[in-house]
C-alpha cells in the first residue's frame, strides 16, 4: 500500500459555499416573492447568512445530527437552509408542501424534526397539526409579516433570529459521512419513505450532475429549479449551480404557466428543470400568448416520461432543446440522461426526437442491470423488458430506519427502482412503466405509459392517465382517464389515432372525461387516487 499520495480532503458541502464565495462573490440569487416583487442577493450574500444560520441554529440547541425541517416554496432562504442545516452538522429535512396533514405528521415524527422552518404562505398547513407534533420545539416562520398575529407558542421568525446572529462561525461537519439531508419519497404506493443522505453522497451527486454527461451548467447559466426544492433536493440543481457560481432564479410560489413564461423571457433563463405536467402547461400557454424563450439551452424534464410529440412540440415551435432525464428519491436523484451521441448524427430529425423521448444513458456514476421475476439479469437488446435495478455512488443502501429491507434492496447491493425497462445495446433506456401500473390483459403486457404519451399528443388532450381496472374475460383492461384541451373528447377519434401505433387489445375499453388529473406531491399523475376513485365507483 502506498500511503500519503493525496491529502485528505473530506466531501462535505461547506466546500461549495465556500468556493462560491471566493470564485464568484457577485453573482446574482433572485427570488419571486409571493408578492410579485423579486429579491436579490449574491454569493458573498449567501455564505455571510449561511454562517448566521449556523449560529441561529446554535441559539436554539440544534446539535449534529439532529433533523431540522423546511416547508417551503423555492427560494433564497430555502436555498441557505440548504446549507446552513448540513454545514452546522444536522439533516436537513425537507417536507412536501403538498402531502396531506396527517402524512406530514407522521414524517416529521418518524423523522424526530427538533425545528421546523415555514414559509408563511404555508403556515396555515402546519398549525392544525403542530401542538401534536411530538419532537418540535421550534417553528421558524419567515416570508410572512402576518404571521406574527399566530398564537403558536413555539413560534420564532427567522429574520429577528438572524439579525442578532454573528457571521463568525465555525463549521461542523468535518466528517463527510455525516447525514446531510433527508427526503421521503412522494407516497405513490402508501406512506412516503425516507432516504438519508450523506455529506459525501451529495457531494458526488453534484459532481455527477455537474458532468458534461448529465447536466452540465456552467457559471455562465442561468439556473431556473422549477421542480421543488422539497423533492429530491430539487434534483442537485442548487448545489450544482451553486457550485460552479451559475446565476439562479427562483420562483417561489409562481409555478403556473404564465408567470413561468415571463420568467423565462425576462431573466433569459438557460437551464429549466421541471415534470412533465409544467411544461405542457408551458407549452399551451406559450401558443396563446407567446414570449422569447430562445435563450434555454437545456429544458430538462424528469419525473415521469415527457410524451415524445410534446418534445417534438417544443423543438419544432420554438427550437428548444429538450433533455429527458431520469430518476428517483433513492438515487439523489439524477441517474440517467437522453442527450444524442456521435452514433445519432446521421439521424434524421424525427430519428433524433426518438431518442430524446427514451430515458437515455446512465451517467457515470451508476451501474445499472435488468431482470426478470426470478431476478435473472436480462439482455440489453433494446427489446427485453425488465425491472430496473440501480446501484452507485450516490445510490440509498436502505431507507431511513428500514433496515433488512429486502422487497426494496437486494442482497447483493441494488436498489429495486420498479420501473419497466427496456436497454438497447447502446446503453440507452426506455421505461414502459412501472411494475404497479402495467396492465396484463390476457396474459399480454400493455404499457400505460405508451398509452399516455401517444394520448397526450393527441391535439384534443391536454392530460391523460390510463389505469388497469379488473376485468372477468382478460383479467385486466386499460381504463383511460382524460383532461381535454378544449371542450370534450371524442372516444372513437382517440381509439383510431391509438390505432395508428398500438394493436387493437391495447386500446381503453373506456375513456373517462374529467376537468383535471389529480397529481402526487411532486406533480405526477396520481394513479393511487385514480384507482382508488375507480373502487370506489367514481370513475
Amino acid at each position: 500500500m502506498l500511503a500519503g499520495l493525496m491529502m485528505d480532503y473530506p466531501l462535505t458541502l461547506n466546500t461549495i459555499v465556500e468556493h462560491a464565495r471566493r470564485m464568484t462573490p457577485r453573482k446574482p440569487i433572485k427570488t419571486k416573492l409571493p408578492d410579485g416583487s423579486w429579491h436579490e442577493y449574491s454569493y458573498a450574500d449567501l455564505h455571510r447568512r449561511v454562517r448566521q444560520l449556523g449560529n441561529v441554529l446554535a441559539a436554539l440547541g440544534v446539535e449534529p445530527g439532529d433533523r431540522v425541517a423546511t416547508f417551503a416554496w423555492n427560494n433564497y432562504q430555502h436555498l441557505e437552509f440548504y446549507f446552513g442545516i448540513p454545514c452546522a452538522g444536522a439533516v436537513v429535512h425537507t417536507l412536501n408542501v403538498r402531502l396531506s396533514q396527517e402524512q406530514l405528521k407522521a414524517i416529521i415524527d418518524h423523522a424526530e424534526d427538533k425545528v421546523i422552518f415555514v414559509d408563511g404562505s404555508l403556515l396555515p398547513l402546519i398549525e392544525p397539526i403542530a401542538e401534536r407534533l411530538e419532537t418540535v420545539e421550534h417553528i421558524v416562520i419567515f416570508n410572512d409579516v402576518a404571521g406574527r398575529d399566530c398564537d403558536l407558542p413555539n413560534l420564532l421568525h427567522y429574520e429577528d433570529l438572524m439579525a442578532a446572529a454573528s457571521d463568525e462561525y465555525e463549521w461542523r461537519c468535518a466528517d463527510e459521512n455525516m447525514a446531510q439531508g433527508l427526503c421521503y419519497t412522494s407516497g405513490t404506493t402508501g406512506m412516503p419513505k425516507g432516504v438519508l443522505y450523506s455529506h459525501r453522497s451529495m457531494m458526488l451527486h453534484t459532481l455527477g450532475v455537474l458532468q458534461a454527461a448529465a447536466l452540465g451548467p456552467t457559471e455562465a447559466d442561468v439556473v431556473l429549479p422549477v421542480v421543488p426544492q422539497f423533492h429530491a433536493m430539487a434534483w442537485g440543481l442548487p448545489y450544482a449551480a451553486t457550485w460552479v457560481g451559475a446565476s439562479i432564479v427562483m420562483p417561489g410560489p409562481h409555478l403556473q404557466p404564465a408567470p413561468l413564461a415571463d420568467m423565462i423571457e425576462s431573466e433569459r433563463v438557460t437551464i429549466a428543470a421541471g415534470v412533465p405536467t409544467i411544461w405542457n402547461g408551458l407549452y399551451h400557454e406559450l401558443r396563446s400568448k407567446p414570449r422569447d424563450i430562445s435563450s434555454i439551452t437545456q429544458l430538462v424534464v424528469g419525473g415521469s416520461a415527457m410524451p415524445r410529440g410534446l418534445i417534438e412540440a417544443y423543438e419544432r415551435d420554438f427550437g428548444v432543446n429538450v433533455v429527458h432525464a431520469w430518476g428517483m428519491t433513492e438515487l439523489s436523484p439524477i441517474g440517467s440522461v437522453a442527450k444524442l451521441q456521435t452514433q445519432h448524427q446521421d439521424l434524421d430529425e424525427g430519428g433524433r426526437w426518438d431518442i430524446k423521448a427514451k430515458q437515455g444513458y446512465f451517467v457515470p456514476g451508476v451501474d445499472a442491470r435488468i431482470v426478470d421475476d426470478a431476478g435473472a439479469e436480462l439482455p440489453w437488446d433494446g427489446e427485453t423488458m425488465g425491472e430496473l435495478q440501480v446501484r452507485g455512488y450516490w445510490v440509498a443502501g436502505q431507507y431511513y430506519q428500514r433496515e433488512n429491507d429486502h422487497e426494496h434492496f437486494t442482497a447483493d447491493g441494488w436498489f429495486r427502482t420498479g420501473d419497466v425497462v427496456m436497454i438497447d445495446a447502446n446503453g440507452f433506456m426506455t421505461i414502459t412503466d412501472r411494475t404497479k401500473d402495467l396492465v396484463k390483459s390476457g396474459g399480454e403486457w400493455i404499457s400505460s405509459v405508451d398509452l399516455e404519451n401517444m394520448l397526450i399528443s393527441h391535439a384534443d388532450v391536454l392530460e391523460a392517465a390510463v389505469i388497469a381496472v379488473p376485468d372477468e374475460r382478460w383479467g385486466e383492461r386499460p381504463l383511460a382517464v382524460i383532461a381535454p384541451l378544449d371542450g370534450g373528447c371524442d372516444a372513437a377519434a382517440l381509439n383510431a389515432y391509438l390505432l395508428e401505433r398500438f394493436p387493437k387489445f391495447w386500446l381503453p375499453d373506456r375513456y373517462v372525461i374529467v376537468d383535471e388529473i389529480p397529481k402526487t406531491g411532486v406533480g405526477k399523475m396520481d394513479k393511487k387516487a385514480l384507482r382508488q376513485r375507480y373502487a370506489e365507483g367514481k370513475l
